[in-house]
């Protein structure tokens, strides 16, 4: 029987109509969704157009926008992965999407190897990617203590057993390696202005929803420390166009970009951004 308390009841505003609750877990300071789809039943809240990390198309200004920032973010994330100094450049992108990432770092001499379950995305990453792509149940077969950088982009919150892939992330980590994992904040001032019309809870393919205190927590049940954690500016305004969209029945660009702004301008003084970079070493590197 559940006894965590109801933080918030949402609405997957993207595929299915159905509603979801949010459970507070008091011991990670972190909301899980209720109930979670079987596994079996997962891949169905998937299944639509919209869904724009499974896609490269550019149908309409919204698209395009996305299209535009993502570019500039790629520089960024490879200007951080290269800050790690790593000297074999072994990086593993757990839940790569369509590969832009993957292609980014290939492009800059890394060696690089993704995970991704959606079919088409895959084949997208691998057209780009010389093959390097696989099924998320390849991640099994991976050798042990054999990449020097893994990045989850907003994958986390996806996956439905957190200590069995936590266990692994520590396993294929070089003893010095870095984790990089990037996921909303619910502690952010867009999370609170909107509520349950917030885009970043985006149930149930979310099944977690994260704060800085259940990450760090989370970690170090694994032996694994965080040693910094950086704001991903962009996601306020496009969490806050969608959320918009799911309130009010349009994209509200002007007053997306308000709550946006606002959001990074509390961030600077509560350290609660939209989404965060969580950097994650080993204690024992």
């Amino acid at each position: 029987m559940n006894n965590k308390p109801t933080h918030l009841t949402v609405k997957d505003h993207s595929v299915s109509g159905e509603e979801f609750q949010l459970l507070y877990n008091k011991e990670l300071d972190m909301l899980e969704t209720f109930p979670q789809p079987k596994a079996d039943q997962l891949s169905n809240y998937y299944k639509s157009e919209d869904y724009i990390s499974h896609t490269d198309s550019k149908r309409n200004l919204f698209e395009k926008v996305y299209h535009l920032v993502r570019s500039i973010s790629l520089k960024r994330k490879l200007k951080l992965i290269n800050s790690f100094n790593s000297e074999s450049k072994n990086l593993l992108d757990i839940g790569c999407g369509t590969g832009d990432f993957l292609e980014t770092a290939k492009s800059d001499n890394w060696n690089v190897v993704g995970v991704e379950p959606n079919e088409k995305a895959r084949s997208i990453a691998n057209s780009k990617t010389q093959n390097s792509v696989f099924d998320i149940s390849h991640l099994e077969t991976l050798k042990k203590n054999s990449f020097d950088v893994i990045t989850l982009w907003h994958v986390l919150e996806h996956l439905p057993n957190l200590e069995m892939h936590t266990t692994l992330f520590k396993s294929l980590l070089k003893p010095n390696g870095t984790l990089v994992i990037a996921v909303p904040n619910y502690k952010s001032y867009d999370a609170e202005h909107y509520k349950n019309f917030w885009a970043a809870y985006d149930v149930p393919r979310h099944l977690w929803h994260f704060s800085k205190t259940s990450i760090s927590k989370l970690f170090k049940k694994h032996d694994l420390v965080l040693v910094k954690t950086l704001p991903m500016i962009f996601d306020a305004y496009y969490v806050s166009l969608l959320s918009e969209k799911y309130k009010s029945g349009f994209m509200n660009f002007f007053k997306a970009f308000w709550i946006g702004m606002r959001s990074n301008a509390k961030g600077k003084s509560t350290k609660e951004y939209s989404s965060h970079i969580y950097i994650i070493k080993s204690l024992n590197s």
